[in-house]
């Protein structure tokens, strides 16, 4: 259980990023006063959770109705994962991990910008979301895994909301250089996560 709170707050931590997103709230949220970045903040967060909680506990009845596989959904979310691994590795941002430049660029021409970019593909993009499914279908169906997953996610949640309010300071403190240090260094981690996740999916499916 410990091994599996552990990697839950590893994966989750690392895909949603919540130091590598304050800074891109920061300047997206340049011309709001304080009351609007808090509301706007808020509200983006609770959007998220709400996505992410449903893919967690709906995901896998998806997957069953579309005829995929669990085995082959872990061998699939684990190369997404590594691919958003290799951007972190290399400072970079893809629609993996978050909004692209030219969603970024559309974004700062948007009066709210909680649900498009921030809540997705920001906080809840397809790498959160396929790290989520995964998680959940490693709990397989234990309301104690489950219960630990959950907990996880919205502590992660909160904590995210809490940089983002404080996201001018963040930006401030860490720079440009120690967002892509923290995410060099998550990167690693995350690579080996899912290189993890594509090898249980190939033994469950030679196993199946």
């Amino acid at each position: 259980m410990t091994e599996f709170l552990l990697q839950a707050f590893i994966t989750l931590f690392v895909v949603i990023d919540p130091p590598g997103n304050a800074p891109i709230f920061a300047a997206l949220s340049s011309d709001m006063d304080r009351a609007q970045q808090r509301r706007t903040a808020i509200r983006a967060i609770v959007i998220a959770a709400i996505i992410l909680v449903l893919f967690a506990a709906f995901g896998e009845i998806l997957l069953r109705a579309l005829g995929v596989s669990l085995a082959a959904f872990r061998i699939a979310g684990g190369i997404l994962l590594l691919l958003v691994a290799i951007d972190m590795v290399f400072a970079r941002r893809s629609g993996g991990r978050g909004a692209t430049t030219e969603e970024e660029k559309e974004a700062e021409a948007r009066e709210d910008i909680s649900v498009f970019p921030l809540a997705f593909p920001l906080i809840a993009g397809p790498g959160t979301m396929t790290s989520v499914l995964l998680l959940s279908g490693k709990a397989d169906g234990d309301p104690a895994y489950l219960g630990i997953l959950f907990a996880v996610l919205i502590g992660i949640l909160v904590l995210t909301l809490i940089l983002l309010l404080l996201a001018g300071q963040v930006a401030k403190l860490l720079g440009v250089t120690g967002t892509n240090v923290i995410g060099r260094v998550l990167g690693v981690i995350l690579a080996a996560l899912a290189a993890q996740y594509i090898i249980d999916g190939i033994q469950k499916s030679l196993l199946s």
